[in-house]
Order: structure tokens, then C-alpha cells, then sequence
């Protein structure tokens, strides 16, 4: 396939009715009270309509952890030093960041994408390197990218998720890194919500009263100085956004392109999200929200794309870390759709009907 923008959004497609009909019949004569599993059960029917068939579980998992530098920094938005991008990067590498422990805990390969930092790596195994640049302009003094290295950075997202969808691929959740990238991720969705800066502008690694007034203030002048086209989300993108959100938006894109479930992280992986949706509405049936992070903007952000969260244990550490809970319970909703008994099966006698 054209790993072209154009050619993946005419391949999403809405999900397949005859499969959610089976899964809604096969989950109302389990043994079990109608509805006693709450939105396992309603997981269970979504990931049937996404795959075309109920399912056992999944073999192959991944997290997509992209990672860039972000311009804005340099108006001291961020409690850690831009270095601290790289740095982490390696510990991904090394295997020793909250990511690599909780995919390792799912059975998930953990894929590191170089989507911009600062200074680039040697080559590495297991690094893919997709730079666009070396980090992004600063947004609060003009665009943060062209409106060409924001496709780019679509476009080399769905090639990543194609690239990993050859060796095998059923589920995906998505991650990152980047220092800065809450302050790009508040304009992103201000811009698309229309909420106010101050409403969706968080803490991001826990900054003071005073320092988040300072970080309200960059969104708010990076939003004043840009004016990002609510209805142009590659606009938006290019003005106000980062390498690894415009990747991650690749990934949520061509993964559903194959029918692929995609589990968002936290913050980030929603603004990609939001980026994602408003490029292709029907996406949003293939999104799961792994979590509510204790960012500020996340409730907000969650809400305008329809998604309730799965868990909310005020996580904020991005990564893809709540992505990788979010799977484990994702499989487990499918695994009790696909092994329970039916009633039938068990020889359970059913509820009496009211009319009987």
C-alpha cells in the first residue's frame, strides 16, 4: 500500500455490523447476568467490530513510544533540561524506563521511534529512526514546523505502523517522549476544543502556581502569534505541535486503516488523537482510552473525542505506561467474550423472562 496520507483515511472504514451483532449475542447468553461485566462487555463487542470476528486474545502487542524535541522549551515551560529527551531515549533502549517494565508485564515489544530529537543517536538496533528535524521551532515566536514536515510526520507514522503490522500486529498502544510536549499538546487542544488555554494547560512533570501560570501564557501567545485553522488539523499541527504527535496520529491512522484496535496513552497520545479524528471522524471507534492523567486537559480533550477512559490512577508519566494497562484489560474483555460458557454450553438454566 501508498503509505500516503490520502490512501489510508479512504481505507478506515466503519465497523463491521455483522461481527458486533455476534458479539452482542454471544455476550447476552453468557453465563452471567445481562451487563454484570459492565464495559468489558462492551469492549469485547467494540474490538469484534474493529477485527470483523470475535476473537481469543492477542498474539502480537505493541507500543509505538515516539520521541522528539520541542522549540517552546526555551521559554521555560518544563521543570527538565531538553538533554533529558535523549537521555530517556536510552533508558528505553536499555530497558530500564516504566514503559519496558509494563509492556514486558503484557508480553508487548516496546517500538522506539527518533522522530526529532535534539543531536539524533548512532544507529541502534532497536531505534527507528524517522527524523523530521532536529526538534521543532519554538511555537511561541512562530510555526513549530512547515506545513510539509507536519505530512511528513503523519506519513512516517504510518509507515512505522505498517513496517510493524508485516512482522505481526493486533493490537497497538501508543506512547512518547518529549520534553515540552504537554505545552504543544495544550495548543493542539485548545485549538481543536475551543476551550481556553487555562482550561486545558496542566502541570506536566509538576510545576508550580506560578511556573503553570507562566506555561498558560507561552500556549496562550503561541495560540495568539500562530492562529491555528480549528477546521485544518494539519495546520494546527504545523503551528503549534510536535514531530512525535504528528507520528503518533500516523500510527492511530494506519492502524485502524487495518483494522487494528488502538489503545491511547495519556495527554499526548490524546492531542495526536484529536489531530488523528479531525483528519479521519470514523478513527474514534478505533480508539481506546487507556487512562484519565492527572493532566489538567485530559478530561477535557477525552470528552470532545467521545471516549471514556478505562482506568484513572493519576498517572501522568506518558511513555505509553497507561497504554499497557489499557491493553492488559482490553484482552481480558475479549478473552471473557471469546472462553466464557454460554449458558447452553454450561448447562445453566437462563433468568426468567418477566412475560413468561
Amino acid at each position: 500500500m501508498n503509505n500516503s496520507l490520502s490512501q489510508v483515511l479512504k481505507q478506515i472504514k466503519p465497523l463491521d455490523s455483522k461481527a458486533l451483532e455476534a458479539a452482542r449475542a454471544r455476550q447476552n447468553e453468557l453465563t452471567k447476568p445481562r451487563g454484570s461485566l459492565g464495559r468489558l462487555e462492551e469492549l469485547s463487542v467494540r474490538i469484534a467490530g474493529i477485527k470483523g470476528e470475535i476473537i481469543r486474545g492477542f498474539e502480537h502487542k505493541a507500543i509505538v513510544t515516539m520521541a522528539a524535541d520541542h522549540g517552546v522549551v526555551e521559554e521555560g515551560v518544563t521543570l527538565y533540561p531538553q538533554e533529558v529527551t535523549k537521555q530517556m531515549v536510552f533508558n528505553f533502549l536499555n530497558g530500564g524506563a516504566g514503559i519496558n517494565v509494563l509492556a514486558q508485564f503484557i508480553g508487548a515489544r516496546v517500538v522506539v521511534v527518533d522522530m526529532g530529537v535534539v543531536g539524533g543517536f548512532e544507529p541502534h538496533p532497536n531505534l527507528i529512526c524517522k527524523m523530521i528535524d532536529f526538534g521543532t521551532r519554538n511555537m511561541a515566536k512562530g510555526p513549530a514546523m512547515t506545513r510539509q514536515q507536519a505530512l511528513d510526520a503523519i506519513e512516517s507514522g504510518i509507515a512505522v505502523i505498517e513496517a510493524e503490522i508485516a512482522k505481526g500486529l493486533d493490537i497497538v498502544g501508543t506512547g512518547d517522549m518529549g520534553i515540552g510536549n504537554t505545552s504543544a499538546s495544550s495548543a493542539i487542544a485548545a485549538a481543536i476544543t475551543g476551550k481556553p488555554a487555562e482550561k486545558i494547560t496542566g502541570r506536566g512533570e509538576g510545576i508550580d502556581d506560578e511556573q503553570l501560570a507562566h506555561k498558560i501564557k507561552v500556549v496562550q501567545k503561541a495560540l495568539d502569534v500562530n492562529r491555528p485553522d480549528s477546521r485544518d488539523p494539519i495546520d494546527i499541527l504545523s503551528k503549534v505541535g510536535g514531530f512525535e504527535i504528528g507520528g503518533l496520529a500516523g500510527v492511530m491512522l494506519g492502524a485502524a486503516a487495518h483494522r487494528i484496535p488502538v489503545v491511547i496513552d495519556g495527554f499526548i497520545s490524546g492531542a495526536a488523537a484529536l489531530v488523528a479524528a479531525k483528519l479521519a471522524p470514523e478513527l474514534k471507534d478505533y480508539l481506546i482510552a487507556a487512562h484519565l492523567s492527572a493532566e489538567s486537559g485530559h478530561k477535557v480533550l477525552l470528552q470532545h473525542l467521545g471516549l471514556t477512559p478505562l482506568l484513572s490512577l493519576k498517572m501522568r508519566l506518558g511513555e505509553g505506561t497507561g497504554a499497557a494497562l489499557g491493553i492488559a484489560i482490553v484482552e481480558a474483555a475479549v478473552k471473557t467474550l471469546a472462553e466464557m460458557a454460554t449458558f447452553a454450553e454450561a448447562g445453566v438454566s437462563q433468568a426468567q423472562k418477566e412475560d413468561e
